[in-house]
């Protein structure tokens, strides 16, 4: 599907999830008010600050008045969130999205489902969970959820939809197992209850601290080996100061070849993907070129030098590697620098900023946008967003190695290097940690 057809799935998607109302219902002129005022003042940010002033060709006012009057005749709050999403996904950008308030609970539906190849696979299943009880397992594939099929273009926005915009008590799945049985089953959420917004109490202040640091230790980068050939980092965000990355790029030094695994990485900070390539490059290297509201100007990765590692180097990706970790991959594989092995990446590439406000008084409801500032322009003078990194050579797990735990694509890129790693070996090198904070 072309990327100018990709908004009305995505709306398609969220009007798809509307939550189910009587039709008397109607929202209160109060709750109208508060949206309307969040939809304004989003309106504004985007209006100064996205990087293309024609809005792609949207009527950007328009689609504003439209999403107004919309939420008018809303049945609750929620949906007219609901109407806020819609309008900035008119915009058809990765990286331009609405952040709303707080929800005041924790769900955790009790899985993790991921896009591999053109199929979406259930990939972890919470222990104790209704879901676990209901006999979900790794492996199985999701056909649908609720009406709608999972598709790499939309899966990210159902998702979107149902832990962040209006989670739901239970969702409805359609699966298929491993033998081919097709089942439906719902399974009910978990919930645990915390202050709407940010409660200024000592007691959430401490609770807020424990959450940050649960998951600064999971974004935390890991280290393996493959004897002394290889060193294996696997790198959940690019989310570290130059000093980590000069130890990470220090221990890889000592080996001669380096597989860097940039599966699932959702990207981070532009400083972070700078360091990350000087370390990989014994001269400096362009990026691409920023291109903003003012017009383009190149970007380029200063190199470390003799500090710089210059062994081999694989890149693993999947659908899930977005932004700066999309960014890395394409500049090593344009480069020639390293071989990229795994799944197409998502093709979430734009430089953005978070626009955060808040409706204060003793409790603070915290709301915002994420807004594009900036596309990359690569060097084969193509952008990614909305078409990824095809990767040198495709690697996908089967739904038989999600049940059982196996690592085919690390396994893979170990004999590239000439390290042999069973898939089973390489499936326990980097368990999964289940975050404290689960419900």
């Amino acid at each position: 599907m072309g990327p100018r057809s990709l908004p009305l799935c995505l709306l398609v998607v969220l009007a798809g999830f509307s939550i189910p109302q009587a039709f008397s219902q109607r929202i209160s002129n109060y709750d109208s008010g508060r949206a309307i005022t969040m939809l304004n003042t989003i309106a504004e940010d985007v209006e100064k600050h996205y990087y293309d002033p024609t809005f792609h060709g949207v009527d950007w006012k328009a689609k504003v008045a439209e999403a107004k009057e919309k939420i008018r005749s809303s049945p609750s709050f929620d949906a007219a969130l609901t109407e806020i999403a819609q309008a900035l996904l008119a915009l058809n950008d990765s990286h331009t999205y609405f952040l709303p308030p707080m929800k005041s609970f924790r769900y955790d539906y009790g899985f993790q489902e991921q896009m591999i190849g053109n199929r979406c696979y259930i990939i972890r299943v919470t222990p104790r969970s209704d879901a676990e009880a209901k006999g979900v397992k790794p492996g199985d594939e999701v056909l649908a959820v609720g009406n709608y099929q999972p598709a790499r273009d939309t899966v990210w926005m159902m998702e979107y939809r149902y832990k962040a915009l209006s989670p739901e008590a239970g969702l409805r799945f359609s699966l298929r197992d491993l033998q081919g049985q097709l089942r439906q089953v719902d399974v009910m959420a978990k919930f645990k209850l915390r202050g709407r917004g940010w409660d200024l109490s000592g007691f959430d202040v401490r609770n807020r601290i424990r959450e940050t640091e649960d998951v600064r230790h999971h974004q935390r980068p890991r280290w393996a080996e493959g004897g002394d050939r290889v060193g294996i980092l696997r790198l959940p965000t690019f989310m570290l100061d130059e000093s980590e990355v000069e130890g990470l790029i220090k221990k890889a030094r000592n080996h001669p070849a380096l597989i860097l695994d940039l599966r699932g990485n959702p990207g981070g900070v532009a400083e972070t993907l700078w360091y990350m390539l000087g370390g990989m490059f014994a001269v400096d290297v362009k990026i691409g070129d920023r291109v903003d509201r003012k017009g383009s100007k190149p970007l380029v990765a200063k190199s470390w030098n003799q500090r710089a590692f210059t062994g081999r180097l694989v890149v693993l990706i999947d659908s899930r590697s977005a932004s700066a970790a999309e960014l890395f991959a394409r500049v090593v594989q344009l480069e020639r620098r390293g071989f990229i092995i795994g799944d197409r990446s998502s093709g979430s590439v734009m430089e953005a900023e978070e626009y955060d406000h808040d409706s204060a008084t003793n409790v603070q409801i915290l709301y915002g946008a994420n807004i594009s500032e900036a596309d990359i322009i690569m060097n084969d003078g193509k952008s990614l967003e909305h078409t990824g990194v095809m990767p040198d050579e495709t690697v996908l797990p089967t739904a038989a190695d999600l049940a059982s735990g196996r690592d085919p694509l690390l396994s893979r890129a170990a004999a590239l290097v000439g390290v042999k790693i069973t898939p089973e070996d390489a499936g326990k090198m980097f368990p999964f940690e289940w975050p404290k904070g689960e419900p």
